[in-house]
């Protein structure tokens, strides 16, 4: 690990002047994911600015009968609070669904939503990785890629963002509240927030330099039945294969509305609007489901190792969506 030093910020105007005012700086929170790219001289800040201890750690209610989650909720709070547990389940669900109890004690909202990928070849400096090094090259393409992306990748890289809660999130059309250096305020809807790879998979959102997430905003609960199911190697501690969040509204034997979320499968979390299309008005029976995966997943391209992902990906989702449908 390089040197670098180090302050601790008074407020978030503070911090993000501070990291604005300087190119090698950047935010440290938890640092469950920072700290141990730092130790592989992958990540090299030379100031960190710590915002841990801001007053960004409650979850609020909000006028529109939602909540407002502060950047630095760690992710055991968020999980066990009786609001979330009890209006958007399937983000309790994802929460619990990652990591370990003990980072999900130290892990923040902001930095889950920050954390980079989990590409070996970005981790391993012997290899080009355009995400860490552009221009580069991306090893994933002809070597060891059955974690990668099946959609919206490209030529210039197939990593997939490896959050658990912004699935959730993306399902629920969270909204994420930032502060820029001026003091200046803005709201970016989460299906906005990540980049897709395209030419410049090194920017990895619309985040600017030195603005920082503040809060994340929860509409109303929405109405339906909310799942949140995860496929991975192990049972626990394990980054998603594939993850589907859906969410089923029913009238009768049809359902009259579906948004379904994906993980594992992209460099974002996937909104699968397609299949929300197919689904609204539809009967809800094992057809329509066999239809809303198919729509889903029409665009998928496998590089070899992750081609399993596809069959697996349209298989998790109408389970998911069964399950939906009929705890509804």
């Amino acid at each position: 690990m390089q040197s670098f030093t180090y302050e601790r910020a008074a407020s978030a105007e503070q911090a993000a002047a501070a990291v604005a005012a300087r190119p090698d700086a950047k935010f440290i929170s938890g640092g469950t994911n920072l700290l141990d790219l730092m130790k592989l001289d992958i990540e090299r800040p030379a100031h960190l600015v710590d915002i841990s201890r801001l007053p960004l750690d409650r979850i609020e209610e909000t006028a529109e009968g939602g909540l407002r989650v502060g950047a630095q909720v760690r992710n055991s709070d968020l999980a066990a609070d009786p609001r979330v547990r009890s209006r958007y389940p399937m983000l309790t669900q994802a929460l619990l669904a990652g990591a370990s109890g003990q980072i999900r004690n130290k892990a923040s909202t902001s930095g889950n939503l920050l954390q980079r990928t989990r590409c070996p070849y970005f981790y391993d400096r012997n290899m080009p990785c355009n995400k860490r090094e552009p221009g580069s090259g991306c090893a994933a393409l002809q070597g060891f890629n059955r974690m990668h992306a099946v959609l919206g990748a490209s030529k210039a890289c197939i990593a997939v963002h490896p959050s658990d809660m912004a699935v959730a999130m993306a399902g629920l059309d969270a909204r994420i509240e930032t502060i820029s250096p001026g003091g200046e305020t803005r709201t970016i809807p989460i299906g906005d927030f990540h980049q897709l790879p395209e030419a410049m998979p090194h920017v990895e959102t619309v985040l600017g330099h030195g603005e920082m997430i503040a809060a994340v905003t929860l509409p109303p609960p929405p109405a339906g039945r909310q799942v949140y199911r995860k496929v991975r190697d192990r049972a626990s501690y394990a980054f998603a294969l594939v993850s589907v969040a859906a969410i089923v509204e029913k009238s009768g034997d049809r359902i009259r509305s579906a948004r379904i979320a994906m993980g594992g499968v992209a460099a974002k979390p996937w909104r699968a609007t397609e299949a929300e299309r197919t689904l609204a008005g539809a009967a809800a029976s094992d057809g329509a489901f066999t239809d809303a995966a198919e729509a889903a997943l029409a665009g998928a391209v496998g590089h070899g190792g992750n081609d399993f992902k596809i069959p697996l990906a349209k298989r998790t989702m109408r389970h998911t969506l069964a399950a939906a449908v009929e705890s509804a």
